[in-house]
């Protein structure tokens, strides 16, 4: 049977197009990040614009209020973060240190049980001229400093960012429904006109559903995480709620991120092997039921994507643009599956992405 060679024309054609795409974003994640964060947040903080236009408020007026609201609430939060997590930064490297020499001491036992392993395989293989291999060494871990880069970035990265995405947000906010009209104005039928109304409205719901939900549920497990940590005796437990809000946000990595961080500093902090666990154990055992438990309930039927799909997604994304694109992965790939189910060619797309 003869293969189509359209058929295989057009496959190639998607391939090259995907990674092609890939390529952009990648080399382009300083200037499409921002971008894609600015029109996230627009869905978010559009509903009190639409208000007040309701009561006849120019749009940029109510932008500019909006925009005031957002800039005070961050300056409020910065500042009052800003004291406890410069000392916990400062203190990171002591933890870190403290970390290393404890694992050394464990790294030593187990080299010494290495060395009798192997002493008793040699015993029983009986003499051997040639020279006995001598265990390697490993090189002393550096925990916590790859992965703390990767999250947090530069400073001067992270505020230019920031400022990018405040302005055109309030760019965005400030020009109204002005890109949802455009596109109605360029699809020349009727029918495209009424799929992309229901496209957008429906994408606009669900990531705004997602994100006020998330945004909830993240708040109270991150009191939870807090008042939990703080029992254990655990240091900074206020900022360990607010890592939990802010990496809950980040599927799968962002639980693993903590995991990871709570176990390195309980290590530095506790000498018991069962306090030590406990922290990352208690978080782990929160999580598990927030994931399996609080969102399927609050999410309801609103948001049925495929576990492995979103898995995938986040990881692909975390590659391209890291931390931002893991914050971006679930919003992306709900607004794909919307559109893949609203376009024929592209139905089969939206059946793997949905559950």
């Amino acid at each position: 049977m003869q293969e189509d060679p359209t058929k295989a024309r057009t496959v190639g054609t998607w391939i090259i197009a995907v990674v092609a795409i890939c390529v952009v974003l990648y080399f382009g994640r300083e200037v499409l990040s921002p971008i894609a964060f600015a029109f996230l947040f627009s869905v978010v903080f559009r509903p009190p614009v639409r208000w007040m236009e309701k009561l006849r408020v120019p749009t940029w007026i109510g932008a500019a209020i909006v925009f005031l609201a957002i800039v005070g609430l961050l300056a409020l939060g910065i500042f009052l973060i800003s004291a406890p997590l410069q000392r916990w930064m400062e203190q990171a490297p002591q933890s870190i240190a403290t970390a290393e020499k404890k694992l050394g001491r464990y790294r030593e036992r187990m080299q010494k049980v290495t060395e009798v392993a192997n002493k008793i395989e040699q015993a029983a293989q009986g003499p051997t001229t040639g020279p006995t291999s001598q265990p390697a060494v490993a090189p002393p871990p550096n925990p916590g400093g790859g992965l703390l880069s990767r999250v947090f970035g530069s400073t001067t990265r992270t505020i230019t960012g920031l400022t990018e995405v405040l302005l055109l947000l309030l760019l965005l906010l400030a020009s109204g429904d002005l890109f949802y009209n455009k596109l109605l104005r360029i699809l020349p039928f009727r029918d495209d006109k009424r799929t992309a109304i229901g496209a957008v409205n429906e994408v606009q719901g669900v990531i705004l559903r997602y994100l006020l939900l998330n945004a909830i549920i993240n708040g109270g497990q991150a009191v939870l995480v807090a008042l939990v940590l703080w029992w254990l005796g655990m240091p900074s437990p206020i900022l360990w709620g607010l890592f939990t809000f802010v990496l809950e946000f980040i599927p799968y990595l962002g639980a693993a991120m903590m995991i990871i961080m709570l176990s390195l500093v309980a290590f530095a902090t506790f000498d018991n092997v069962g306090h030590i666990l406990a922290a990352p154990g208690s978080y782990l055992l929160i999580t598990t039921i927030q994931n399996n438990v609080v969102s399927p309930v609050a999410y309801g039927n609103k948001l049925k994507l495929n576990p492995v799909a979103v898995l995938i997604g986040v990881m692909i994304w975390w590659f391209l643009w890291g931390i931002p694109g893991a914050f971006l992965a679930v919003p992306i790939i709900a607004t794909i599956k919307i559109i893949a189910d609203r376009t024929a060619g592209l139905n089969p797309l939206g059946e793997f992405l949905g559950e």
